[in-house]
């Protein structure tokens, strides 16, 4: 019980280098992701690209969005591990990195669940995602969804282990290499069902949007670090259920929405070889704007 009292005191200097190589990495995130995203179509129903592209662009916008939200949680285990270590019990040396490795892989999961939806249903109603075929409706609706989400007793009890590190850690806590990773793991899932309807949301509005992802990643974070948690909760509900809205029946007047008929997201498309490469895949939208600029051209 020492040991605990201990581990779960303030943080101290010692917590500082943690922190900065987190919120590093973060900000190598978001440059990387910057620079992978530029010049592609930032608007709803973009084509996430081939599953090699889509998964490393995936777990970089990982690290972006959700290293600072998921500090608290990476410290707290790290400071466990450090006075079990002081105490003579087991204590894996890499711990922590593996801890976040495991976090990491659980979102990477959730990315290619994410990306399977959306190639099954392309498949089966290539033309279910257009923007004039009832899209707009559809990505309304997955957002108005986020809102309600947030009111539901499963978002709770995720919310509440993701905002709680210690009693989290302290009643599932496992040793060595592979514990770290399991716990890791273990954590990155109560995250995902935590935010899942928030990743779903910015998939309605531009996965391959740096303004919209800084969007969702505020909201992660205000709801994980605020200490206002029912407040906080309840304002996201309310922003998401007008967002939706919206977006569903006037998207035109949501400010940084790429609406598909737009001339941002054509010139987007024209850009687009069939195979980029990235990686990238040509969308049907972006084929037919193609041969309608060389039709004009001749």
């Amino acid at each position: 019980m020492s040991g605990i009292r201990l581990a779960a005191a303030p943080l101290g200097r010692s917590s500082l280098p943690l922190i900065a190589v987190l919120f590093g990495l973060a900000a190598v995130g978001w440059v990387v992701t910057g620079e992978r995203m530029a010049g592609m179509d930032a608007g709803p129903g973009t084509d996430p690209g081939a599953l090699g592209f889509f998964l490393t662009t995936w777990v970089v916008m990982m690290g972006a969005m959700m290293f600072p939200s998921v500090a608290p949680m990476v410290i707290a285990y790290d400071r466990i591990r450090q006075r079990r270590r002081d105490l003579g019990k087991s204590a894996s040396a890499g711990g922590t990195a593996l801890f976040v490795g495991g976090y990491v892989a659980s979102w990477a999961a959730f990315g290619l669940l994410g990306w399977t939806i959306f190639r099954a249903s392309s498949e089966v109603a290539p033309n279910a995602l257009a923007w004039d075929r009832g899209g707009r409706y559809l990505a309304g609706g997955v957002i108005v969804l986020a809102a309600i989400y947030e009111l539901t007793p499963a978002k709770n009890a995720c919310l509440r282990r993701c905002r709680t590190p210690f009693s989290f850690l302290f009643g599932g806590w496992r040793d060595g290499g592979f514990g770290a990773f399991r716990l890791g793991l273990e954590h990155g899932a109560w995250c995902v069902g935590c935010c899942w309807a928030l990743m779903a949301a910015l998939f309605a509005l531009g996965v391959m949007s740096v303004a919209w992802m800084a969007f969702v990643a505020a909201l992660i974070a205000a709801e994980k670090l605020l200490p206002w948690a029912r407040k906080t909760s309840g304002g996201i509900t309310l922003l998401l259920g007008v967002l939706g809205l919206c977006v569903a029946l006037v998207p035109n007047r949501v400010p940084g929405l790429v609406l598909p008929d737009s001339a941002q997201a054509r010139e987007a498309r024209m850009t687009m070889t069939p195979i980029r490469m990235d990686g990238m895949r040509a969308t049907p939208a972006a084929m037919s704007d193609r041969k309608r600029a060389d039709r004009q051209r001749r």
